[in-house]
C-alpha cells in the first residue's frame, strides 16, 4: 500500500479509476499502484497486445480488471468503454488520462501530418477522454481527472515545437475545466513531469540525431515512471491542481510564470545543464 493510494481511498471508497494509455509506462504504473489499494481498474490502450498482458498480470494478482483497447481519436469508441465501464462498477472516480505521443526536428522541417498526428493523440485524445468522464463525475458524484501534459508545456526547447505546442494545450484544456466543473466536486490535475523513463521515445517521430537526442535525456535522468506515478497521485490526493516532478520544475515554472522574458532568455543555458 501507498500513501497516495490510501489517500485517495479515503476520498473516493468506491474505488473506480479509468486509465488510458494503461499498458505501459506512466500509465501502467498509476494502475499498479491503485491496484495494491484494491480499486477496481478500467484499462485502455492503443496496444491490444500488450494491454491484455498487463490486464492478464493484475487480473492473477486478484485485481478486478476490465481492458478494451481503443485509440483514443475515437471519440464514439471511447466514450463507449466508459459508458461501459461506469455502468458495470456504477461510476467513475478517477480518471488519468496518459496516451500520448511525440514527434521532435527543426519546426520548418515538420509536416501537417506530423503536427495532425501528435494533436489528435495528444490534445484531442485527452479531450475526447475528458468529454467521456466528465458526465460520470458532474452528476453530484464528483470525481478527479489528471490530464498528462509535460514540463515541456512551459520549458520549451527547440527542436520539440510539436509537441510542446499540444502539451501547452493540454494545461490550458485542464485549467479551463478546473474552472467549468469546481462547482460539481471534479478535480482536475495538469500533470506536468519532466523526463523519465517511458516507451514515449518508441514511437516518436523525427530525424535520427533528435530522436537519439531524446532518448539519451529519458535515459539519463534516472527517473522511473513509478515514482513520478506515486508523486502525482499523491499530488492529486492533497488537492493540487497543478504538478510538477522532479522539484527543479517547479522552480522553473514559476520562473516562467513570474518573469517570462527573463526565462526565455535563461532556457538555452538550463537545457544545456541538462543534457
Amino acid at each position: 500500500m501507498t500513501r497516495s493510494a490510501f489517500n485517495l481511498s479515503q476520498r473516493f471508497p468506491g474505488r473506480r479509476a479509468f486509465i488510458t494509455g494503461a499498458a505501459s509506462g506512466l500509465g501502467l504504473a498509476c494502475a499498479e499502484i491503485l491496484a495494491r489499494e484494491g480499486w477496481r481498474l478500467f484499462l485502455t490502450d492503443v496496444d491490444a497486445v500488450r494491454l491484455d498482458l498487463v490486464a492478464q498480470s493484475l487480473a492473477r494478482d486478484g485485481v478486478e480488471v476490465g481492458a478494451a483497447p481503443c485509440d483514443v481519436r475515437d471519440a464514439s469508441a471511447l466514450r463507449a468503454i466508459v459508458d461501459a465501464a461506469a455502468a458495470t462498477a456504477g461510476g467513475i472516480d478517477i480518471a488519468v488520462h496518459c496516451a500520448g505521443v511525440a514527434a521532435a526536428g527543426a519546426f520548418h522541417h515538420t509536416t501537417t501530418e506530423d503536427w495532425q498526428w501528435v494533436f489528435d493523440i495528444n490534445v484531442h485524445g485527452v479531450a475526447n477522454a475528458c468529454r467521456a468522464v466528465i458526465p460520470h463525475m458532474a452528476n453530484g458524484r464528483g470525481g478527479l481527472i489528471i490530464n498528462i501534459a509535460s514540463a515541456a508545456s512551459f520549458c520549451t526547447g527547440p527542436q520539440m515545437s510539436i509537441y510542446n505546442a499540444a502539451k501547452a494545450a493540454v494545461v490550458a484544456l485542464s485549467e479551463t475545466l478546473m474552472q467549468e466543473y469546481a462547482s460539481h466536486d471534479v478535480q482536475v490535475v495538469a500533470a506536468m513531469p519532466g523526463f523519465f523513463r517511458t516507451r514515449l521515445i518508441e514511437t516518436a517521430r523525427g530525424s535520427e540525431r533528435t530522436i537519439s537526442s531524446a532518448r539519451k535525456l529519458v535515459e539519463n535522468s534516472g527517473i522511473e515512471a513509478h515514482e513520478v506515478a506515486e508523486a502525482m497521485l499523491s499530488a492529486a490526493a492533497r488537492g493540487r491542481t497543478h504538478f510538477t516532478y522532479p522539484s527543479k520544475y517547479a522552480v522553473l515554472w514559476w520562473l516562467k510564470r513570474a518573469m517570462p522574458q527573463q526565462f526565455q532568455k535563461l532556457l538555452p543555458k538550463i537545457l544545456q545543464r541538462s543534457t
